[in-house]
């Protein structure tokens, strides 16, 4: 089930692949006390930082690899397989070179000009916002979840500009370095525990305007970034980009989630019967649903990103049935990855309750990510129907 893809026309980003494969036996080790931290393990981020995989999307500029997108999801699914709150922090992380690709080069400096290994978190939901002053853009607000911020020097954080009037005149994502901001220790969940995802406190942080990105130029292909960083990775769309980041890591639960409960129940032996459950053949049948639905969660979300990759190589833009499509199949990855592993759960018996049971892990973690705004599934469902119907798509995040 948890086979790499091994989808680069080039040799590197194959061995880093491999490099991540031969760490995701650290990563089960180190699950529990991931989550006993609160934040992902140090030696877990060190060691994927070793094996190149914070620069799979980064601009060789810096020292990146700009490869497929294929090979970064790929990366992140098997991250996830091993410890969730590992690979889901890995995924947003990771996924902000790209992003920050797309800004101004002043922004990539700033960040990556003395140190290409520094990172950034996120949070990209309008908590606060920027007003305009004589001295700038001035921003205030508390933004919450910002997975993996301890490991970060800086964070991008999304919302409003104001005029002087008050009147929202864009809508932008806002680079804020480490010394503008305070993190508000607040993360005590029932799942994803390891990720970290605190608030981010900015208060009256005046931000450079080479330090703003406005989503609509980023949603129109652009970007002042796109102007060095030529690699058409960087033009695919942000509604694809970011979603996918979020579905991925549960996707990646499943496969893990999948291989322990197969190991698991070809041992077991029923208690209340004596009898092994690899002889009872409904147990062969739940396997195969759940089987079913996590490969097909992953091959349709790397169809579309495979799609969209090949227009923009092309010189193209993907189309709207393209982009509708892509976002119809991601919340629907989360949904079937969930399905999978609650079946799996289901039919795991009283010891995956245990703590030490990665099962019960991958189930509270998977519901966890399940609550992040992009797996919305009734707005990227709309969306999917307006475009059918020939009407107006009205959602952003497309």
């Amino acid at each position: 089930m948890a086979t790499l893809l091994q989808s680069s026309s080039t040799g590197v980003t194959n061995e880093v692949l491999d490099r991540i494969d031969a760490l995701l036996d650290g990563f089960r080790e180190r699950a529990q006390e991931t989550e006993d931290l609160r934040k992902v393990h140090p030696q877990n981020i060190a060691e994927l930082e070793e094996a190149g995989f914070f620069r799979i999307c980064q601009p060789k500029q810096w020292g990146g690899y700009e490869a497929d997108m294929e090979v970064f999801y790929t990366a992140a699914r098997n991250i996830a397989s091993a410890c969730p709150s590992t690979g889901w922090c890995a995924s947003i992380l990771g996924i902000h070179a790209w992003h920050l690709a797309l800004f101004p080069q002043q922004a990539q400096e700033d960040v990556w000009g003395k140190d290409s290994t520094v990172r950034i978190s996120s949070s990209y939901a309008p908590m606060g916002a920027a007003k305009k002053t004589d001295d700038g853009l001035v921003l205030n607000g508390r933004w919450s979840w910002s997975s993996g911020c301890q490991h970060a020097d800086w964070v991008f954080v999304g919302g409003p500009v104001l005029d002087a009037e008050g009147k929202m005149v864009d809508f932008c994502t806002f680079l804020v370095e480490g010394s503008q901001y305070r993190i508000d220790d607040v993360w005590h969940v029932a799942g994803l525990k390891g990720t970290g995802s605190n608030d981010i406190v900015v208060e009256d942080a005046v931000i450079p305007a080479h330090r703003v990105l406005s989503f609509g130029d980023m949603g129109r292909g652009i970007a002042p970034g796109l102007e060095v960083n030529d690699n058409p990775i960087y033009k695919m769309p942000w509604g694809t980009i970011h979603p996918t980041t979020i579905s991925t890591p549960i996707v990646g639960m499943a496969f893990g989630c999948y291989d322990v409960h197969r190991e698991h129940q070809r041992e077991r032996v029923r208690a209340a019967f004596g009898t092994k459950v690899k002889d009872d053949p409904f147990a062969k049948v739940r396997l195969a649903e759940a089987a079913g639905d996590i490969d097909a969660a992953w091959l349709q979300l790397m169809r579309n990103v495979r799609d969209e990759q090949a227009l923009v190589e092309a010189g193209e833009t993907p189309s709207m049935d393209l982009r509708t499509r892509a976002r119809r199949d991601q919340v629907r990855a989360t949904q079937r990855s969930i399905d999978a592993i609650g079946l799996l759960f289901q039919n795991s018996g009283a010891r995956a309750l245990q703590e030490t049971s990665p099962i019960q892990r991958f189930w509270r973690d998977a519901n966890a990510g399940r609550v992040h705004a992009a797996n919305e599934a009734t707005k990227a469902y709309i969306s999917y129907g307006q475009n059918e119907f020939g009407e107006k798509v009205t959602d952003s995040m497309v």
